[in-house]
């Protein structure tokens, strides 16, 4: 039994529908491909997590591929690489996500290890017992890559306590000491029908994928949404400096950003490209072109349900340090007093729009697309749509979001390396 709801657009390949347990079904159909990206979303990540419970979600996304109650470990690896296709999962902030990429003839059985997986692993303690030295292989292998920790510790110390400041991985004493029991209790408790988005992406015919869904999932208890996020505090700003002995001194800067449902976050793509999102961006031909203070510089965003995350990295030599930060300071606060003059603005648009359309023609981009819609609860936007709210974004919306958000006295600076000269 569905509840079946009228696609945006009366022409449009994208079709939506819920289970009569909650589940959100959704599909979008692409000419032209033979094959078809299936994915299934669960609305639990570590911002749900807290105390001992530090990576959990992340770690029962490892522990459900080592056996389901039909298939095995080496089943599971094998029932889509044996057709070509492949299988993969990733734990973010807000969410669970498990997809299956196959040619079009074989989307069946794609849904149905998604659905097995998701559904019914076996969640063993002596399974748990070897997945969690993978996962502490994995931590590991974050604090041995200093331009990934540094990540992790500008978002530590941005939001302090809150869990948009959690690392996803968890802690290596959370992972060590965690038990089964609380893996079972957030399957339970969090894997249920109104938790959880079902979605397809190229060559798919929604009603067969429809019934495939209603047959594999209809049977799940709807259960209740339990995705809280706790309110936020004030962001941190200023200078930290973290000191680990190496070559390179790398600098993340960054402050709090709007949410993902926010209008502002339009300009802030746009500024962001502007500033570090290429090679002929400000950032690009400042520090590397011009100074030669780093090979890496870039810009960065991320948007959550409650906020979101701006900011830029810089890896340099320690002696260079104060360099690279004076000249990333003197950008952003060049492009916080100004803004983007009429024609960076347009050249920025242009490249915008073209990067959205190439990364679109990935099914598997398509599917993230669509299954953000529905996992932010926010509209429906066609392709064509999208590059209008870009088109409609103004210089006064560009200037009033850099002033807010490039300021450098509002940012967090944490420099993890050496002591700079």
């Amino acid at each position: 039994m569905t509840t079946t709801s009228v696609s945006p657009l009366a022409t449009s390949p994208l079709h939506s529908d819920f289970l009569s347990n909650g589940v959100q079904v959704l599909s979008e159909d692409i000419p032209g491909v033979r094959s078809v990206t299936v994915g299934v979303w669960v609305r639990q990540g570590a911002a749900h997590e807290a105390g001992q419970a530090l990576g959990a979600s992340h770690l029962l996304e490892h522990l459900v591929f080592k056996g389901t109650e039909r298939r095995s470990a080496h089943d599971l690896a094998l029932a889509l690489e044996g057709l070509g296709g492949s299988l993969d999962a990733y734990t973010s902030r807000e969410h669970t996500s498990f997809q299956a990429r196959v040619l079009d003839e074989h989307m069946s059985e794609a849904l149905d290890v998604l659905a097995d997986l998701t559904l019914s692993p076996l969640l063993r303690g002596e399974d748990l017992d070897l997945e969690r030295e993978v996962v502490l292989e994995e931590i590991s292998t974050v604090d041995d890559t200093p331009d990934d920790l540094v990540f992790e510790l500008h978002g530590e110390r941005l939001w302090g306590s809150h869990p948009y400041g959690h690392s996803i991985l968890g802690t290596r004493a959370t992972v060590a000491g965690m038990p089964v029991e609380v893996l079972k209790s957030i399957h339970r408790e969090r894997y249920v029908g109104k938790n959880l988005v079902v979605a397809a992406a190229g060559n798919v015919q929604h009603g067969p994928f429809l019934e495939g869904v209603e047959r594999l999932f209809g049977g799940l208890a709807a259960g209740q949404r339990s995705d809280h996020v706790p309110p936020l505090p004030e962001p941190a700003r200023g200078d930290v400096h973290v000191k680990r002995e190496g070559a390179q001194s790398h600098l993340v800067f960054g402050t709090q950003a709007p949410a993902h449902a926010d209008p502002r976050r339009f300009p802030l793509v746009l500024l962001s490209s502007a500033l570090g999102g290429g090679m002929s961006s400000r950032l690009f031909q400042k520090v590397r072109e011009e100074l030669a203070l780093a090979y890496t510089v870039f810009s960065f965003q991320s948007f959550y349900a409650l906020a979101g995350l701006t900011g830029v990295y810089v890896g340099t030599r320690p002696s260079w340090e104060k360099k690279a930060v004076d000249a990333v300071r003197d950008e952003l606060a060049r492009i916080a007093r100004e803004g983007l003059p009429p024609d960076e603005l347009e050249q920025t648009k242009r490249q915008v729009k073209g990067q959205i359309m190439l990364s679109l023609e990935s099914t598997g981009a398509r599917l993230y697309r669509l299954a953000g819609f529905a996992l932010y609860e926010e509209p429906y936007l066609d392709l064509d749509q999208v590059l209008a709210k870009i088109d409609a974004v103004t210089a006064e919306d560009v200037a009033s979001a850099a002033a807010e958000f490039y300021d450098p006295d509002r940012q967090l600076l944490v420099r993890l390396g050496p002591e700079g000269e």
